[in-house]
């Protein structure tokens, strides 16, 4: 099945090549325009060169990691103009062209066809005169402009995206607690999550956050996961930047599904050896502005049932005089904190949707529950980070940030 994968993926980008490079010519009568055709052979090869590449790095073949410019052009290609543009265009207009052809067999229509434009015919005195540069109509013309579309699509979307690598905003939001102790109104958290340290996230942009959060001087920082993008090999970079977090009372952190992709134990073992507090379903208790506070620590997991039981498992063994409050990567993990009476739980792993519309129209109402910002189920609250770094290069409508909150007696 891996293989399977590996291998449908350039010949799937191979077959839309050669279906496009065959309409262009038939689009175009061979004359005009075949830089548009160049430019698609040559952005393809350098995406499957550039896939090639990724997948030797994977399988330790390589050293070496592909320039960031050259991921990001990659993954748009793969995850959206690939799936969603490329191939859709390729069935719809085999489907209509064999619609066509049936439909001529059957009622024995269009044999004058013009083979040079496509349609039955001489071209009509209108059309003749809608041309273009080198006397290519603008039927032709809108034609090359369609089916170009997948690749220059790709190579805008990757532009756009190059800059936003290193942007991210500050957000803050006022967290309405049920219950909270008066000690506690107005204790502000630094949430950070989602920060994917590797081949977006590095550098400067690592710099840029560590400023921001010790300009917020909250009480707390706490992160919620997918620390590193990838590689075990950038874990170093990324503990580096928490510990120069300024944590005021404390900082902890849960793990996410990016974190384990070299391995629990080696994620786990590089956050003891240096020091930084990792709750693997587990929990640390302090006194902060003198009341007792837990935080409690949930382990990745996409499945809702053991969601449910290791929240069950946290609650049952916290400490019931001090304020809970629950880190956990996934955000649906809240409906079993909030029926287990935890007030306050942070989460992230949705990225604010990545690619919305607007922010309520998008990927993320249709894969979450709970997508970004605040969430309230009785007395108790979720707040869900769209993330600070990212694996996949463009966001719309979902900004990268840095989140602080400040808690609020109701």
């Amino acid at each position: 099945m891996i293989y399977l994968i590996l291998l449908s993926f350039p010949l799937l980008t191979l077959l839309w090549l050669g279906w496009a490079w065959w309409r262009l010519r038939r689009a175009d009568g061979g004359r005009g325009a075949p830089w548009v055709r160049r430019t698609c052979a040559a952005t393809v090869a350098v995406i499957l060169v550039t896939y090639a590449w990724v997948v030797a790095q994977r399988m330790d073949l390589v050293e070496t990691s592909p320039h960031a410019w050259l991921h990001a052009l990659l993954l748009m290609w793969a995850i959206v103009f690939l799936p969603f543009v490329a191939l859709p265009m390729l069935a719809g207009v085999t489907v209509l062209d064999l619609g066509k052809a049936v439909t001529r067999w059957i009622f024995g229509t269009g044999r004058n066809e013009n083979p040079a434009s496509g349609q039955a015919g001489p071209p009509s005195g209108d059309a003749a005169s809608q041309t273009g540069p080198a006397g290519i109509s603008r039927r032709r013309m809108l034609r090359t402009t369609a089916l170009a579309l997948p690749v220059f699509g790709t190579l805008g979307a990757t532009a756009i995206s190059i800059p936003q690598k290193t942007r991210f905003r500050v957000r803050r939001i006022d967290v309405p607690v049920g219950g909270l102790p008066r000690a506690l109104a107005d204790v502000t958290i630094t949430h950070v999550s989602d920060t994917h340290v590797g081949k977006f996230t590095r550098g400067r942009v690592l710099a840029d956050l560590v400023e921001a959060v010790n300009s917020l001087r909250s009480d707390l920082v706490l992160l919620t996961g997918d620390l590193i993008d990838h590689s075990i090999d950038d874990l170093p970079e990324a503990l580096d930047m928490i510990e120069s977090f300024n944590p005021g009372r404390g900082l902890f952190n849960v793990e996410g599904n990016h974190d384990l992709f070299d391995g629990p134990e080696a994620f786990a073992k590089g956050h003891a050896d240096r020091g930084v507090p990792l709750l693997r379903a587990g929990s640390a208790r302090f006194r902060l502005h003198g009341h007792p506070v837990e935080i409690l620590g949930a382990t990745w997991n996409r499945r809702e049932e053991e969601m449910q039981r290791q929240v069950a498992a946290l609650a049952r063994h916290a400490d019931p005089d001090a304020f809970p409050i629950l880190l956990a990567h996934h955000p649906h993990v809240f409906d079993a904190a909030a029926g287990h009476g935890i007030p306050l739980t942070l989460a992230g792993h949705t990225h604010g949707g990545q690619l919305m519309v607007t922010p309520e129209v998008g990927p993320g109402p249709m894969m979450y529950r709970y997508w970004s910002g605040l969430y309230r189920k009785e007395d108790a609250s979720l707040v869900v980070s769209n993330g600070a770094g990212n694996w996949f290069p463009l966001r719309t409508a979902a900004p990268a940030e840095v989140l602080q909150l400040t808690l609020r007696r109701v």
